[in-house]
């Protein structure tokens, strides 16, 4: 699995729609080979988006809580957090 996404079930509060985007673009990005789209992919690659987005949070949806949170925040809270100055 890549390294930069991040475990979104199990996060009190639950994972947030951008999130699961974030988590998304990442993976479609990795699998695609795509870093910065051009005008010949972007539609195809926001279309990959928003399909595993919506997948994401489907499966977000279905599974059983988990016993134990993740051992890391996504990348978008440790920043929220950063930018508030909270630990």
């Amino acid at each position: 699995m890549c390294r930069n996404i991040t475990t979104l079930r199990g996060l009190a509060p639950p994972a947030t729609t951008t999130e699961i985007e974030a988590a998304a673009r990442q993976y479609v990005r990795k699998v695609s080979g795509v870093q910065k789209t051009s005008a010949t992919t972007e539609a195809a690659f926001e279309q990959a988006v928003a399909i595993v987005a919506d997948a994401t949070a489907d499966l977000l949806a279905t599974l059983p809580p988990r016993r134990t949170p993740p051992r890391a925040d996504p990348p978008l809270r440790r920043l929220a957090s950063a930018a508030a100055g909270t630990p």
